[in-house]
């Protein structure tokens, strides 16, 4: 028998502007919920053609970007450079210091790009460590069928009813799910004890927890309590339409988070020298003198 975590807060993720044109909603990092070690921002974002996350720096983070709709760009000051679609993730570990552009791929239809983008903590040790990319394809993802075949889970990372994800794409651990439940389906999804956890919901109404449950629509992140070693999620059998969220879970850090924009350290002192290192193209910037991506040059202005 697992023991079902509580429900610590539920809000609606607010949309705002982010980059240039886009929208994101902001749930982690927002005034709602700053920090939730070992995570430090979720966005829910889309972006149209023109559009976009132009040519901007990181030091200390990962980030695990998951495309919903449409396609989407990315290089680097490393020369590294390819293409995500619908259903694919990429992990990027920025380490000591990486220089890039996300934008999306213009398509016929002119429809947005629509996808997640979670930023993770690096343990301090790891904080310097070389950047990398792992790109994760939709057909390579297992996905599950449970309750009768009322819900499916796709397992980015980690596991699920004996199911074990491909590889582990992050330095800090961390558990991934795309949950949809269909009307009067049920999950119960085993998280890791002591690992911080929650959901984002991406469509339709889901009903979290057992005893105390809490209903939420559509754009709400969900805070699970720490306490217990599972998820329960299900969805009304008189509902209109599935339940979708994001489920994800990741080992707290024992560590301080100083973070100016992209840059997250554990003192003040790291952050002032990751300013300095930036400005002076050194320890780890030194790629990015004179760099400018090409696909940053389609930026509509």
């Amino acid at each position: 028998m697992t023991t079902p975590r509580k429900i610590q807060k539920a809000f609606l993720a607010i949309e705002q502007s982010e980059g240039v044109g886009a929208r994101v909603r902001r749930s982690i990092g927002s005034a709602a919920l700053r920090n939730f070690s070992p995570f430090l921002m979720l966005d829910h974002f889309t972006v149209s053609p023109g559009a976009g996350f132009p040519d901007h720096p990181h030091r200390g983070i990962e980030t695990v970007t998951y495309l919903l709709q449409g396609s989407a760009d990315h290089e680097d000051f490393a020369g590294n450079r390819g293409t995500i679609e619908e259903g694919d993730l990429q992990f990027m570990t920025a380490g000591r210091g990486i220089v890039h552009s996300e934008m999306p791929r213009p398509n016929n239809d002119g429809d947005p790009a629509v996808g997640m983008q979670l930023w993770v903590d690096l343990p301090e040790k790891l904080k310097s460590v070389e950047p990398r990319y792992r790109d994760l394809r939709a057909k390579e993802t297992p996905t599950i069928s449970v309750d009768d075949d009322k819900a499916t889970i796709k397992i980015i990372s980690g596991q699920s009813h004996g199911t074990d994800s491909v590889r582990d794409l992050a330095y800090t651990p961390v558990w991934i799910f795309d949950v949809t439940i269909k009307p009067g389906g049920k999950v119960t999804q085993e998280l890791p004890k002591g690992w911080n956890a929650f959901a984002y919901t991406l469509a339709g109404s889901t009903s979290f927890g057992l005893e105390d449950q809490t209903t939420v629509g559509q754009y709400h992140n969900i805070v699970f309590e720490q306490k217990g070693d599972s998820v329960v999620a299900e969805v009304a059998t008189g509902a209109s339409e599935s339940g979708r969220f994001f489920l994800v879970a990741g080992l707290p850090l024992d560590q301080k988070v100083v973070q100016y924009g992209p840059f997250v350290l554990t003192s003040e002192d790291g952050i002032y020298q990751a300013m300095m290192d930036y400005q002076t193209n050194s320890n780890g910037f030194e790629r990015a003198k004179g760099w400018r991506s090409e696909i940053g040059k389609s930026m509509v202005h």
